[in-house]
């Protein structure tokens, strides 16, 4: 299993350490290398069955100490923990970390979810196929059963030779003509996930890959084009360039700022302006941000390390909290300077302007580590 470190690069001295000081940080540094954060709430983990009781489950998460499964857990797993014996490994989500007895709470059950969800993303970008049977048809489309998960494949998404060919459009025809497909095994690509609305999207279109190398060859790196939004992810955006060639708007080359969610910023059916920023190995990746200017190069004629600034707070994740300065242009401060993550909440909230003094300032990185001033 993986561990959680504090990045040393993260933690910034916010003065000139002097000869004798330098030992001291070397020390702190050293020490926060193989420091262990606690494990973040919601992360999937592995550890070993080390108890089985009536009603709880006991798991070994070195080097955090010990899980458990139970209450509404172990009811809502019963299926899963009937197959469980002591020595096996175990894949369980983080639900809590406060349990009164000093056990860290896990959940079997949402973790297979997790997984599944996140082998979905996976089909999406490594594009694989599935041979799956048509469940049930409605008006719209299709639906079908992946890993449990129903799913909607739209008719829009069928190939020729399954479209509902109806002259006037009438949807009861199309739907007598759906229901047909019924039973049937196709295949099917998985194109759009969003696992907090339980959402599966699925496309039978699947271009020929001769035909698609002949397509990717006509666009170079730097084109600017116009395409349609076919699909959004945690990762990024899909979009379609031409009939046949779709491209990828990795969550990076969004925005010049922070993107926490892409579906913040388009909707599939949306038509959106990109630039292709790299044409490899039958792949075409783009980038919505290319076509803006880098912040970070205006921002390099204007500031410099110790500089004091002001900043809106954006953002709190493990390492502290993340300040804008400008659109477009954060700063890291780190969580080291109050001690604890109680005390950085009670200094700093969100929304709120405070001033920052500059620690770090690395434009071509686009990176920024800054030190909160207290105002007198």
């Amino acid at each position: 299993m993986s561990k959680q470190t504090i990045n040393k690069e993260e933690v910034k001295p916010t003065r000139n350490a002097s000869q004798g000081d330098a030992g001291v940080e070397n020390r702190m540094s050293k020490f926060l290398d193989n420091s262990v954060l606690p494990p973040e709430k919601d992360s999937i983990v592995d550890g070993v069955v080390i108890s089985i009781a009536k009603n709880s489950i006991f798991v070994d998460l070195p080097p955090w100490g010990t899980g458990i499964i139970f209450g509404r857990e172990h009811i809502n797993a019963r299926d899963l923990i009937k197959k469980i014996n002591i020595g096996d490994k175990i894949t369980g989500k983080i639900v809590g970390r406060d349990n009164k007895e000093g056990y860290i709470e896990i959940s079997l059950k949402e973790a297979k979810q997790a997984l599944i969800w996140s082998d979905a993303e996976e089909a999406i970008r490594d594009k694989k196929v599935f041979e799956i049977p048509i469940k049930e048809a409605n008006k719209g489309g299709l639906m079908l059963v992946w890993q449990g998960i129903t799913g909607f494949l739209p008719a829009s998404q069928l190939k020729t030779e399954h479209y509902p060919r109806i002259s006037d459009g009438d949807k009861d025809k199309i739907l007598e003509e759906l229901r047909k497909l019924v039973g049937q095994k196709i295949s099917v690509a998985i194109i759009a996930v969003n696992a907090k609305e339980g959402k599966l999207i699925f496309s039978e279109k699947d271009p020929d890959s001769g035909e698609k190398e002949k397509i990717i060859d006509k666009y170079n790196l730097g084109d600017e084009l116009e395409g349609e939004v076919t699909g959004i992810v945690d990762f990024g955006i899909f979009v379609k360039i031409e009939e046949g060639l779709e491209g990828l708007v990795h969550i990076s080359e969004i925005d010049w700022g922070l993107v926490d969610d892409p579906r913040k910023f388009a909707k599939v059916g949306d038509k959106i302006k990109v630039k292709v920023i790299e044409v490899k190995d039958g792949k075409i990746s783009l980038s919505i941000k290319a076509l803006r200017d880098n912040p970070w190069i205006e921002a390099s004629k204007k500031y410099k390390k110790d500089d004091i600034v002001s900043g809106v707070v954006i953002k709190f994740n493990k390492h502290g909290a993340l300040a804008s300065v400008e659109e477009g242009v954060a700063g890291l401060v780190h969580v080291s300077e109050f001690g604890t993550e109680e005390k950085l909440h009670e200094k700093l909230e969100l929304g709120k302007t405070y001033n920052f003094k500059i620690n770090v300032f690395d434009p071509k990185e686009q990176k920024m580590a800054l030190s909160f001033v207290e105002t007198k």
